[in-house]
């Protein structure tokens, strides 16, 4: 595609010289703005902090008070359009850029907040991060496994990262769930179990923070302000309904959602408030988008399945409207270099869903029982009333709850509270908002749209038309059996609509703070000034992000992670530990982080045939029968815990003697170690 001849530096139509574009400064008239060469030039705007400081601070009196108010509420305005800067104004030439002026700048400070809000609010999985696990001792320990096991595979051997060493002796027992692939590298040289455990939690809080950035920098772009984009981004990072997956970290990591879709809009231009802006176009904001997207979908598909379908639907409205332009003016909305960014980083992204993909129909060919049908999906639907419970770890809500999510059948996919706030103020941005009508609307629509898909198979007709229609029709969409996740994107749109809402109020204060209208507002040359109490006014726009604060409080539990038994050392690979059922398969393969023996244990969605042949066998443990099928499968060594053994099959084995199997047997510290080396038979 060629270029239009008529563009300018960024492919879009360049401004003859001595002509200007209409421009609105916050909250004051439209002033025209000189172009020079085919570039915008910025009007300098009259800010109420710098036209009416001393009317202000004269009004306001000397004091520490006044001063902590003025810089609280220069912290919290921000200037109209999504476009986020510094400390206010233009960003000086880069030779001017000191140390200070980046310490200060607007996304160091959101970083800053975005992390020690994490911590504050995941609090206390950083008190004791080696000994402890948020959530419970389930999925966080498998969890920690995956992104240890990765790490490993990168620096031993990357052609069999597939192969893990656990559910010996199958293949592709990594992609067994939900991988977090993308976390490999917070994997290298973990040594440990406990070091294993230490970096899960490093990447737990983290992931809160990216939320949260990824949320902030999303609704900028979109043309919030920033307190607004703050309230939006706690909101979305801190909802009660995650509370409910403290110990899914494939779940909690959406921070990457947001940031893409912010990347994305801030290359091509375009945000809620001023629409599409081809001057503004930034190719490598584009590239940059789509490299996140594909980095979150190697995070799991559970997540990043609904994000690629969501771009390949805004592909497909995009180049409908590059058509439609092109027909109807005779231009391309988008220059080459734009262009070859989104077939770029287009092409990244589905070279990451094909690679990953054909992993996981490797395993559904091998192990038909990992395919499920869609009566996990209506088992797994929440009813609309879940829409309004919160999980038992929201400290605000969890107790005052609890009748509401016992009639719930499987509360933790299914108590979806977004938060009141959220809802409250969401309702508010459909109605009064800083966004146009015409976008109020798409995004209510979009509320309404993902939250019933979020039904299940309790919308329609057994979810027809909805969530079970989608899982017959694109593929993958089947094996995401949780329809309550799509509140990831509710909640967005929410958090979007809110910040709408918040920013509207910012502005009425910004106008109601200047001067009368006969002589600023009409008057470019007259600067407006600033009424004494408005920064006062301001600095009540902290209480809704005060109340998301509240909402996002937790009592998440965090046990202590048990200690690895030192018989695992004396035991040679390939082994067998024993019970072989039930959450201790998770708490094993965490264990296997020292040295990464293989084991034949593991639990997954799906029980493999060899393992299940295993467990059958081994009831029996140690018999004639049992030893020659463990030896035959290729296991050297089985490992018993006593103390583990009540109620289960194996109930029994250490009082089983071993004389004629040709095996041995020795106690370390309190565990019992079977040796099946062929050369001891």
């Amino acid at each position: 595609m060629a270029d239009d001849p008529t563009a300018g530096e960024h492919g879009s139509p360049a401004h003859p010289r001595g002509h200007g574009t209409a421009t609105r400064s916050p909250g004051g008239p439209e002033v025209h703005a000189p172009a020079v060469s085919g570039r915008l030039v910025r009007p300098a705007v009259p800010q109420p902090e710098q036209t009416g400081a001393s009317e202000a601070g004269r009004a306001s009196g000397p004091g520490r008070s006044a001063t902590v108010t003025k810089r609280l509420a220069n912290l919290l305005d921000a200037d109209r359009g999504g476009r986020p800067g510094g400390s206010g104004g233009e960003p000086p030439p880069a030779a001017d850029r000191t140390a200070w002026w980046w310490l200060r700048h607007e996304w160091t400070l959101a970083v800053l907040a975005g992390l020690l809000l994490a911590v504050v609010l995941t609090w206390p999985t950083l008190r004791h991060p080696w000994t402890t696990i948020p959530g419970d001792l389930g999925d966080p320990t498998l969890q920690a496994w995956q992104v240890a096991w990765s790490g490993h595979a990168l620096l031993t051997d990357p052609l069999a990262l597939w192969h893990s060493n656990t559910f010996f002796p199958e293949r592709y027992t990594y992609a067994y769930s939900d991988t977090l692939l993308g976390y490999a590298p917070a994997g290298l040289f973990v040594s440990d179990p406990q070091e294993a455990v230490f970096r899960y939690n490093i990447l737990y809080v983290l992931s809160h923070a990216l939320a949260f950035v990824g949320a902030y920098a999303l609704v900028r772009q979109v043309g919030a302000r920033r307190i607004a984009a703050a309230v939006a981004a706690v909101a979305w990072a801190y909802a009660p309904w995650r509370l409910a997956h403290s110990g899914h970290l494939n779940i909690l990591s959406i921070g990457g959602i947001a940031l893409c879709l912010a990347m994305l809009a801030r290359g091509h231009g375009w945000s809620l408030r001023d629409g599409h802006q081809p001057q503004r176009h930034r190719p490598g904001w584009a590239l940059a988008g789509w490299l996140v997207a594909a980095w979150q979908v190697s995070l799991g598909f559970g997540i990043g399945l609904p994000l690629v379908y969501f771009l390949l639907a805004g592909c497909v409205v995009v180049a409908a409207a590059v058509g439609w332009v092109r027909l109807r003016r005779g231009r391309y909305l988008f220059g080459r270099r734009l262009l070859l960014a989104d077939l770029g980083g287009g092409a990244v992204l589905a070279a990451t869903c094909v690679s990953i993909g054909s992993v996981y129909l490797r395993v559904v060919d091998q192990n038909p029982q990992a395919e499920r049908d869609l009566a996990w999906t209506r088992w797994l639907s929440p009813p609309l009333r879940g829409y309004v419970v919160a999980p038992a770890d929201s400290w605000l809500w969890g107790t005052r709850h609890t009748y509401a999510r016992a009639q719930l059948s499987w509360a933790p996919e299914m108590a979806l509270l977004p938060g009141v706030t959220l809802i409250v103020l969401a309702a508010l941005g459909l109605a009064y908002s800083s966004f146009r009508l015409r976008h109020r609307v798409l995004l209510g629509l979009g509320v309404l749209v993902s939250g019933a898909l979020g039904l299940g198979s309790n919308l329609g007709a057994d979810g027809d038309p909805g969530y079970l229609t989608l899982s017959r029709l694109l593929p993958g969409w089947d094996a995401l059996r949780t329809p309550g996740r799509m509140m990831i994107w509710t909640s967005l749109l929410l958090a979007i609509l809110a910040a709408g809402a918040i920013t509207a109020i910012g502005d009425d204060m910004a106008r109601a703070a200047r001067g009368t209208p006969d002589e600023s507002a009409d008057n470019p040359k007259v600067a407006p000034t600033v009424r004494p109490g408005w920064r006062v006014a301001r600095v009540a726009l902290v209480l809704p992000l005060a109340l998301v604060l509240v909402e996002g409080v937790n009592r998440t539990p965090h046990p202590e992670v048990p200690r690895a038994p030192t018989a695992l050392r004396s035991a040679s690979a390939p082994l067998l530990v024993l019970p072989s059922d039930g959450l201790l398969e998770l708490n094993i393969m965490l264990w296997s982080t020292d040295g990464f023996p293989q084991v034949a244990n593991g639990l997954a969605g799906f029980v493999p045939t060899s393992q299940q042949r295993t467990r059958e066998i081994t009831a029996a443990f140690p018999d004639p029968a049992s030893v020659a099928y463990l030896r035959q499968a290729g296991i050297r060594s089985v490992v018993v815990l006593p103390d583990r053994l009540a109620g289960t099959a194996w109930d029994g084995v250490p009082n089983r003697p071993v004389d004629g199997l040709g095996i041995t047997r020795e106690e370390v510290d309190g565990a019992l170690v079977y040796h099946l080396d062929p050369s001891t038979g």
